[in-house]
């Protein structure tokens, strides 16, 4: 009687899917993926490289569909990618010289001149440190035409967000035993400081477009005016 008694008043052993599924990470999910996607295909890209790899990893790894992440995962950065292009498109140089560091500026526009199909493909297929954003953008101010460039992001995006997917599926399980061991216990402080980084990049990104805006507005005026004093 007293092992019965001592049995029932043992506590449940908690359920290992809990134990493992980060609270925050769930929190995010596909919407967050998305958004992420999004604003780290952008002109102004977060300041933590691979931000949509790590979290597409950890999502799959944590039992989310495969075929279903990477597709979102796909479509928030050509639609990043797509408004860095339009933003060099419509910006020029202007943009090249706002965006793009002064050290990259000359051989990005070299490449674009010489493999603009190299120029989208490589930076949108190969992890970091290799930047995005400034050969997008280069893309855009040095006509690279609208359906070759989403053809080809995207087809380089399908290539890398695949392979992380493999990777997630063939190694999960150290993944999710990785955090479970080591990273739980900072998932809330993780979550805040990730959420205060992407606030910080979308405001610094506001900003810099709108500047960019203005800028242009001011140059449109100043060229009407030259042609016409000099008609």
């Amino acid at each position: 009687m007293s092992l019965i008694l001592q049995g029932a008043a043992r506590p449940p052993a908690p359920r290992a899917h809990h134990s493992l599924m980060p609270h925050w990470l769930m929190q995010l999910g596909m919407p967050g993926l998305f958004l992420v996607a999004v604003v780290d295909s952008s002109p102004i890209p977060l300041p933590i490289p691979g931000s949509t790899d790590l979290l597409l990893l950890l999502l799959v790894a944590h039992g989310g569909d495969p075929v279903t992440m990477a597709a979102i995962a796909v479509t928030g950065s050509v639609v990043g990618g797509y408004t860095a292009w339009r933003a060099g498109k419509k910006g020029g140089e202007t943009a090249l010289q706002r965006f793009v560091p002064a050290y990259l500026l000359g051989r990005i526009v070299v490449w674009v001149e010489r493999h603009p199909i190299l120029t989208v493909f490589l930076p949108a297929v190969l992890p970091p440190p290799i930047p995005l954003s400034p050969f997008v953008l280069a893309s855009g101010a040095l006509g690279v035409s609208r359906n070759r460039f989403l053809a080809v992001f995207c087809a380089a995006r399908c290539v890398r967000y695949s392979l992380i997917v493999w990777l997630a599926a063939v190694y999960g399980r150290r993944v999710v035993r990785l955090w479970s061991g080591t990273l739980a216990k900072w998932s809330t402080p993780l979550l805040w400081v990730f959420a205060g980084v992407m606030a910080c990049s979308i405001c610094i990104g506001i900003a810099k477009y709108r500047s960019f805006r203005k800028l242009n507005g001011m140059d449109e005026p100043e060229v009407e005016a030259n042609a016409t004093h000099g008609g």
